[in-house]
C-alpha cells in the first residue's frame, strides 16, 4: 500500500462525499491527494492501526505522514494540500476545533437525509483512477 501521498478515506456510499471527493479531484490540480473509501480494504488494514474504526462512517479521514486526521481537522488539511485559494480555507483552523466540529457533526449525521445515498461506491472516471487505492 502507498502511503507517500496524503489518503482522503470517504464514505464511499454517501452523495454528499462523493461529490466532495469529485470537487478535490477537479481542484487539486497538483495531484497530491490519494482517496480511498472507508469500506475498503485499504480502510480495514491502515486505519484500525490508529484507533479508527472505519465501520463508523461518521468522519472523512486523512491520514497523512503516519497520523490521521478526522472530522473538521480532516477537511482543513485537505483544503491546504488542494494548493491555490482553497488552501486559504484552511486558515479557519484558528476557529475552536470544538465549534468546528459541531458544524461538522450536524453536516455529518443528516447527510444521507440531505444529499442522499448511493447503493455501491462511486468508480472512478478512467483519468481518476490512478488517484484512487483500491486494495
Amino acid at each position: 500500500m502507498d502511503t507517500s501521498h496524503p489518503i482522503l478515506f470517504f464514505d464511499g456510499v454517501c452523495n454528499l462525499c462523493n461529490g466532495a471527493v469529485q470537487f478535490i479531484l477537479k481542484h487539486d490540480r497538483r495531484g497530491v491527494l490519494r482517496f480511498a473509501s472507508l469500506q475498503s480494504d485499504t480502510a480495514a488494514e491502515l486505519l484500525p492501526r490508529y484507533g479508527v474504526d472505519p465501520k463508523q462512517l461518521n468522519s472523512v479521514v486523512l491520514y497523512e505522514n503516519g497520523r490521521v486526521y478526522t472530522h473538521s481537522d480532516s477537511v482543513l488539511r485537505t483544503l491546504k494540500h488542494m494548493g491555490g485559494p482553497w488552501a486559504y480555507l484552511s486558515y479557519l483552523g484558528i476557529v475552536p476545533r470544538s465549534l468546528r466540529d459541531i458544524v461538522y457533526d450536524v453536516v455529518g449525521h443528516n447527510r444521507y437525509a440531505l444529499f442522499g445515498k448511493r447503493e455501491n461506491c462511486m468508480l472512478p472516471r478512467p483519468e481518476w483512477r490512478s488517484r484512487f487505492l483500491t486494495e
